[in-house]
């Protein structure tokens, strides 16, 4: 009876594909890398990027992270417009919209902190020596970093433009009449979309496999050593700060954060095996609403948070500008020190909307500072995807957070019936 419960469970064979996800990667990367595809297939369907590997690990991971990525602005269309005609309350709406921006600024100014005070302790920059470690062509990130303005991250990024679309259109359906058929239309609507969803789920141990296939056989373990230091501190920083301030959070609005964590176990192995928090954000939702959160919060909370609110990335920047100081030997002063949290509390927010998000926003804050050499980038190419895992998982576990903390202190939580 045990073994069949076992099996039907998507968090085993998401980590047993995790496992060998490794096992492949490392014994046999040539059948990870095995190109299946002549060239590696990018293109944009409807605003959605869409990304698929020429090698056989990252044709699996890639096919599955498109299949989900198709999913998510329908669904932020539909559960904001929706979350904000439940509400019925246009104040009510702009109250706890204010509330999200303002938390989402706090805690991720936090979590910068954090990153640059941990950093300067454990320094895990000096003695790092570059000739030994393995670089890259950081050539693409410094132009788009270059390029980079916020009239042009509006433009591009079409989650904030779906975003701003649904905040527009919630608002416009409070005050329309003959609005009750269209909502049932798009309640309708919302039910398929998440049931296909559900669906492309089950390929979620594929994705998994074919993610850490690529990352462990394109890189390999040994790769990791020079950095290891590096490595170790930013997943001992995202540690501290999922189990000290978020759980205090958590705590305050009484909640336990080990018990949220091992109630979304199965989403967060999901992240860790593709690597991007994409992959589980609609599952997310429809956990927090049934721990209790309300839908419109839920709708409110979780679309905007991806886009704001990167813990993991804050702290992930921070850290990389600190190292990459220290490699070169150059002494911060307090006042640069300042400067590193302001120009992040402003290019961080943009990290998800930008390909090759993380390089492009380091390489804009290094641009800012004028003291770094952005030829350094380079030596965190090789590990960047080791980290991502780290980022990613922070950020997942932080637009959680934020959604029920908001919910409760809106009175927008009620405990499911048992």
């Amino acid at each position: 009876m045990i073994g069949k419960n076992i099996t039907r469970n998507l968090t085993f064979w998401v980590l047993l594909s995790i496992l060998l996800g490794v096992i492949v990667g490392h014994f046999f990367p040539a059948l990870a890398l095995h190109a299946v595809l002549d060239e590696k297939i990018n293109y944009n369907f409807l605003g959605t990027e869409i990304s698929i590997g020429k090698s056989l690990s990252e044709f699996l991971s890639g096919v599955f992270i498109s299949l989900v990525k198709l999913f998510i602005h329908p669904i932020i269309f539909l559960t904001i417009s929706l979350g904000i005609v439940n509400m019925g309350n246009l104040k009510k709406v702009g109250r706890v919209g204010g509330k999200a921006l303002l938390y989402f600024e706090v805690v991720t100014t936090l979590a910068l902190i954090i990153g640059l005070g941990i950093s300067y302790l454990l320094t895990p920059g000096e003695g790092v020596i570059r000739t030994d470690v393995a670089g890259g062509d950081i050539t693409k990130f410094t132009q788009k970093a270059a390029a980079f303005s916020w009239l042009i991250f509006l433009k591009e990024n079409f989650t904030i433009q779906v975003l701003g679309f649904s905040l527009f259109f919630g608002t416009f359906l409070n005050v329309v009449r003959g609005k009750a058929r269209m909502i049932a239309g798009m309640q309708q609507a919302e039910h398929w979309v998440f049931w296909g969803l559900k669906k492309v789920m089950y390929l979620a141990p594929l994705g998994a496999l074919g993610g850490m296939a690529y990352t462990i056989g394109k890189f390999g373990i040994h790769s990791l050593l020079p950095l290891a230091k590096l490595m170790v501190s930013v997943y001992a920083t995202m540690g501290i700060f999922i189990f000290v301030v978020l759980a205090v959070i958590m705590r305050s609005c009484g909640e336990r954060i080990t018990t949220f964590l091992n109630y979304i176990k199965e989403e967060l192995l999901i992240v860790l095996g593709t690597s991007s928090s994409e992959a589980a954000l609609p599952s997310l939702m429809k956990k927090l609403e049934r721990m209790g959160c309300s839908k419109s919060v839920v709708g409110l909370v979780v679309p905007a948070g991806y886009s704001f609110n990167l813990d993991g990335t804050s702290i992930y920047l921070s850290m990389a500008t600190l190292f990459l100081a220290q490699v070169y030997g150059i002494q911060l002063n307090f006042e640069q020190l300042l400067t590193i949290i302001g120009v992040l509390m402003v290019t961080s927010k943009g990290a998800a909307g930008v390909t090759g998000s993380g390089f492009v926003v380091l390489a804009s804050t290094l641009s800012a500072l004028q003291v770094i050499p952005l030829e350094g980038l380079a030596l965190l190419l090789g590990v960047d995807r080791f980290m991502s895992e780290a980022r990613a998982i922070t950020n997942f576990i932080g637009n959680g957070v934020a959604t029920i903390w908001l919910a409760k202190h809106e009175g927008e939580f009620h405990q499911p019936e048992a």
